[in-house]
């Protein structure tokens, strides 16, 4: 169960310019052994990028649908990959 993934989720919503990406990575460094990145997106969206245990990516992934970002999300899609590396921390693109 806690074997190390990645984690992409795009967020949908209105989730640019109040917020969110700075919330995004306070709250990945606030689970804790979280590395990865969010992104604007052209197209109005958030891209989060995340990397560590399952569990804590599952509790990033949770938060983001919870409804208490910033914003208003409107929904999240993800996928569950093998880590890649290379993140030192958790950062804002």
């Amino acid at each position: 169960m806690n074997e190390e993934v990645r984690l992409t989720a795009w967020v949908r919503g209105r989730v640019q310019g109040v917020g969110f990406r700075w919330f995004t990575r306070a709250k990945a460094l606030e689970i804790g052994a979280v590395s990865g990145f969010a992104l604007n997106l052209d197209d109005g969206r958030v891209q989060v990028v995340a990397e560590g245990s399952r569990e804590r990516c599952q509790r990033l992934l949770d938060w983001l649908r919870a409804g208490d970002t910033p914003g208003r999300v409107d929904g999240v899609t993800e996928i569950w990959d093998t880590p890649r590396g290379g993140y030192e921390s958790f950062a804002i693109r």
